[in-house]
């Protein structure tokens, strides 16, 4: 068997106004996987428990995400989340703080065999 990637999507998430990394990138997943139907696991007649899921996200402050969180978000498949240096802060004028933005990247693979 191969990991073979069968879906790729891409989402932004925010935090406006508590400079939270994980709630961001929360939103960040969320808007990678709510406006689609992952329906791959169907397609192939596997069980949604075998999506391997690999999301990357990325923020300013890696360190601040919560990865258990993130993890928590899927509601099936196995998700491997990693964290990266990305994604921006903005420093808001006139007023202390920023608004902290993050990037997701949402693969889904599945162990198949190579057709050839």
């Amino acid at each position: 068997m191969a990991k073979t990637r069968v879906l790729v999507e891409f989402g932004m998430g925010t935090s406006l106004r508590r400079e939270d990394y994980t709630e961001a990138a929360l939103r960040a997943i969320k808007d990678a996987l709510w406006h689609n139907s992952v329906n791959m696991a169907e397609l192939f007649d596997f069980p949604k428990e075998a999506m391997i899921i690999d999301a990357e996200i990325g923020v300013q402050n890696p360190d601040q995400v919560d990865k258990d969180a993130l993890k928590a978000i899927f509601p099936y498949g196995k998700p491997n989340i990693t964290v990266t240096q990305g994604g921006l802060d903005i420093e808001k004028p006139h007023t202390e703080g920023r608004t902290v933005i993050a990037n997701a990247a949402v693969v889904v693979s599945f162990d198949m065999e190579a057709v050839t």
